[in-house]
């Protein structure tokens, strides 16, 4: 069977489910992939080459069947339409987006073991996906991990890497964790990052850093006054 035979019998987005459907039991595995999806529409506002899915289901042929998909809590393809043919997707079909795996995983470590050191690393392997992070920051100690793992794929096979903030060049973002405030709680929280391990800001944090500098410019502008006058012109 030809390649263009196999394609015709698979189904399309519109008659796959968009979710697994498998509830989640913290509240980090809706919150972080989201966050991580905010600040990259501020990061990347003017691109639409990107797809950050978050709880999606993603359709491929490298499974068992075209028709199991794998859920991750977060995950990010270049290459493909912000917005699929103007629309909102309901799941990430492969074959639909040209092959385009997704380059980048994340999945967030509950309660309930998911087989996120193994199964789910053997299956986002055999895919194609370029980086597979897990956040375990609550029971890392009981599964035997650290609470943050970011694995490379060499040659088909997933390696660990050292250091955080972890540089992706393939993505043009790095990835690692900060403490943030919301309201009178702080809470720890995946960040992207520059190639110079610089976090990136959300929208609140450059406006606020931006009205600083300027206030700062004025107070410098006002003691120059106070000590020789007006600036020349």
């Amino acid at each position: 069977m030809g390649k263009s035979d196999l394609q015709l019998e698979l189904p399309t987005s519109a008659e796959l489910p968009c979710s697994d459907d498998t509830p989640v039991d913290n509240e980090d595995q809706n919150f972080l992939p989201n966050f991580l999806l905010f600040l990259l529409q501020y990061i990347w506002a003017t691109r639409n080459d990107w797809f950050f899915g978050v709880d999606m289901a993603v359709y491929h042929t490298t499974g068992v069947s075209h028709l199991v998909p794998v859920v991750p809590d977060g995950f990010l393809s270049l290459g493909v339409e912000r917005r699929k043919e103007g629309k909102s997707r309901n799941s990430y079909v492969v074959w639909e987006e040209n092959q385009v795996v997704p380059l980048f995983v994340l999945e967030i470590v509950s309660l309930t073991p998911g087989g996120e050191y193994d199964k789910k690393l053997t299956t986002y392997a055999k895919l194609g996906v370029s980086y597979y992070v897990i956040y375990n920051p609550q029971y890392w100690q009981r599964d035997g991990h650290l609470p943050l793992e970011i694995y490379r794929l060499v040659d088909g096979n997933y390696q660990l890497q050292i250091g955080e903030p972890f540089w992706m060049p393939e993505i043009g973002l790095g990835i690692g964790r900060s403490p943030r405030q919301f309201g009178s709680i702080q809470r720890e929280v995946l960040y992207w990052y520059d190639e110079a391990g610089n976090r990136y800001l959300t929208p609140e944090e450059a406006e606020r850093q931006a009205r600083e500098q300027l206030e700062l410019a004025q107070q410098q502008l006002d003691r120059y006054r106070q000590q020789f006058g007006e600036l020349p012109e």
